[in-house]
């Protein structure tokens, strides 16, 4: 189907082009751009004048997967939703039994450092659940450094992975953040020689933990310097805090070191995680200026009350999912920190989109809209929309070609060398992927709070992904399920 979308303000970050022109897209590619397209009778024309057209968000750090969550995410933006921080193993079954479920975005999976680590280190099958995975952060036998045979081993795995098109290696280093810095080391000389990034969650800094091994972001510096892989440091708002201002500076200088270092930022004050990772432990949380009131349990909305009731939920479900409040968005002081985070150079907007549980009905819904109860971060149906009324709408700190180069454009070029398929994402211009978002200017913005998490964003008006529109008029099309596998080149 040949689709004419008519009259908008088109922005490609590709080329720098801000302006009003049609756009025509036919076989899941954009076939022409510029002003008066004609009209055909094999077309479907929608006037989209006052609207703001461009290149579907892409984020490189959602963990939702599954059919609610994609819709959530849909209705923010986004068409290509990818677990790279994370990962999941064995790469081969994640990919099946996506595509066996059906997708509305593209989705996609990095190669799993914890799964691999798990399995070799504490005897841990991995099965591509992203539930298995939660529940495996929390048990210390795979937490602690590797003998050499046994890094050898969980390195072996890794490569397999991305022989079988994982894109790039996710890092879970602040969930064993006393393990051995040169088996980081190791794992980013492995990640060059493939060709393939590296999405680390940072081991603690030196100012929450002075006894860690090295600062997790001077650690990422060092590594990307002294190896040349590409590595991306994953939501530097959260695992920096209050430290932001000191991380940002650091990581400015060690790119105009010439490392390869890039960075993400979601627009919130409170992260997501289940209940037993190493940094939630009651020591951990003094460190950081925090305590077991800062936890909240996502699934009962039990605040915890003290720290005998943090070691119970953490010993009885170390999986179980919590909201951590690292920065008060009450606070002017807090909030500029976060927002500094999204305005450092080339910051890419990512969500760590959490999925949605249900307290009856598992993690699972077809129903639109979504059930009653369902429980989440506000992240996972509000990020870009978020973002883009923070800092295009009510502050212009970004002007819309920059919010497009930040939530579309440099995320694809992340991609580009592990996955060719990256290469026409995050870009409207001829010849690119069809996957677009049509949105209202005047009233985008995200409409999910901790309180209640699944309320879908607004202002979306159409999200194309491949040429099949998923969202029509501001509403979602339940029997649209167009997302294809995004998967890295066999290294």
């Amino acid at each position: 189907m040949r689709t004419l979308l008519r009259g908008g303000r088109v922005i490609d970050p590709a080329t720098g082009f801000d302006g009003t022109a049609d756009v025509l897209v036919s076989g899941g590619e954009v076939a022409a751009v510029g002003p008066g397209l004609p009209t055909a009778d094999d077309q479907v024309e929608i006037d989209v004048t006052g609207c703001v057209v461009g290149p579907g968000f892409i984020d490189l750090h959602s963990h939702v997967h599954s059919i609610a969550g994609q819709r959530l995410q849909a209705m923010d933006g986004v068409t290509t939703a990818l677990d790279l921080e994370a990962g999941l193993m064995p790469i081969e079954r994640a990919y099946a039994e996506a595509a066996a479920a059906g997708r509305p975005l593209h989705y996609g999976f990095s190669a799993s450092w914890g799964s691999a680590r798990a399995k070799v280190l504490a005897g841990i099958e991995p099965d591509a659940n992203i539930h298995t995975g939660l529940a495996v952060l929390g048990n210390p036998a795979w937490q602690r450094s590797s003998s050499k045979a046994e890094l050898a081993a969980w390195l072996s795995l890794v490569e397999g992975e991305l022989a079988a098109g994982a894109l790039g290696v996710g890092v879970l280093l602040g969930y064993a953040p006393a393990t051995d810095p040169a088996e980081f080391l190791a794992l980013a000389k492995l990640a060059k020689q493939a060709g393939a990034p590296t999405y680390t969650h940072v081991r603690e800094l030196v100012e929450m933990d002075p006894a860690t091994p090295v600062d997790g972001s001077r650690e990422i510096a060092i590594v990307a310097a002294e190896t040349g892989a590409a590595m991306h440091h994953c939501h530097v708002n959260s695992t920096s805090g209050h430290h932001i201002d000191r991380v940002l500076t650091a990581l400015e200088r060690s790119r105009a070191d010439g490392s390869r270092v890039t960075v993400e930022a979601y627009p919130y004050g409170a992260g997501s995680t289940g209940i037993g990772a190493a940094f939630l432990s009651p020591e951990r949380l003094r460190l950081k200026g925090l305590g077991p009131s800062s936890v909240l349990m996502l699934e009962t909305g039990e605040r915890i009350a003290d720290e005998a009731r943090l070691l119970q939920v953490r010993a009885e479900n170390p999986g179980a999912p919590c909201i951590l409040e690292f920065l008060d968005e009450d606070n002017p002081a807090e909030r500029a920190m976060l927002h500094r985070s999204l305005a450092f150079p080339d910051s890419i907007v990512a969500s760590d989109a959490m999925p949605v549980y249900w307290r009856d009905n598992g993690i699972e819904s077809t129903e639109w809209p979504l059930p009653p109860g369902g429980a989440t971060h506000p992240r996972t149906a509000g990020t870009f929309s978020k973002s883009l009324r923070l800092m295009v709408r009510e502050t212009g700190v970004w002007t819309w070609l920059e919010a497009f180069r930040r939530c579309s454009y440099l995320p694809a070029r992340v991609l580009d060398e592990v996955a060719p398929g990256a290469r026409t994402k995050g870009r409207l211009d001829v010849g690119a992927d069809a996957d677009i978002v049509v949105l209202d200017p005047a009233t985008i913005t995200d409409a999910a709070t901790y309180f209640d998490p699944v309320r879908p964003a607004v202002g979306v008006r159409h999200l194309f992904v491949a040429g099949t529109p998923v969202v029509r008029d501001g509403g979602l099309l339940t029997d649209a399920f167009p997302g294809r596998p995004l998967r890295g080149e066999p290294r």
